[in-house]
């Protein structure tokens, strides 16, 4: 496996769940495949909030929610965050960045314009699903 270290945030792998053949779902795969996921207490949490919510029942059910966070939970890295980050204009954001800090994250895949509004932050950059699969998972095109 290469030495990259992505962050995929929750809206990405919403997208992946709920449509299997999306342009997230590929990029999901393809950082699977490729490189170390990352994952924090409070990335978690959100990926577990949002996937609980009833407005998911009509498209996938509760029981294949759960198992797609205990999924992820396995094969991602789970980085203690030791290191505040105030930075993105959605505070509720920052959990992120914390996980890119402390993480050592090289690359982050997200459809959120106010991260994606950062890169790259700190040298990282932060990509979108469609960017991540014309780009090496280092963050390099």
């Amino acid at each position: 496996m290469s030495s990259a270290r992505v962050i995929i945030d929750t809206n990405v792998l919403i997208s992946r769940l709920l449509i299997p053949r999306s342009i997230a779902a590929q990029a999901v795969s393809r950082a699977l495949q490729s490189a170390q996921l990352l994952a924090s207490e409070a990335t978690l949490t959100e990926l577990a909030d949002v996937l609980s919510r009833s407005k998911f029942d009509p498209y996938v059910s509760l029981e294949d929610r759960q198992e797609f966070f205990r999924r992820f939970a396995q094969v991602a890295e789970i980085v203690p965050i030791l290191t505040p980050v105030r930075a993105c204009r959605d505070p509720k954001d920052d959990k992120f960045l914390e996980l890119a800090v402390d993480g050592r994250a090289t690359l982050m895949i997200s459809g959120d314009g106010d991260l994606r509004a950062l890169s790259p932050f700190r040298g990282m950059p932060i990509v979108t699903p469609a960017e991540s699969l014309t780009m090496s998972l280092e963050g390099q095109p």
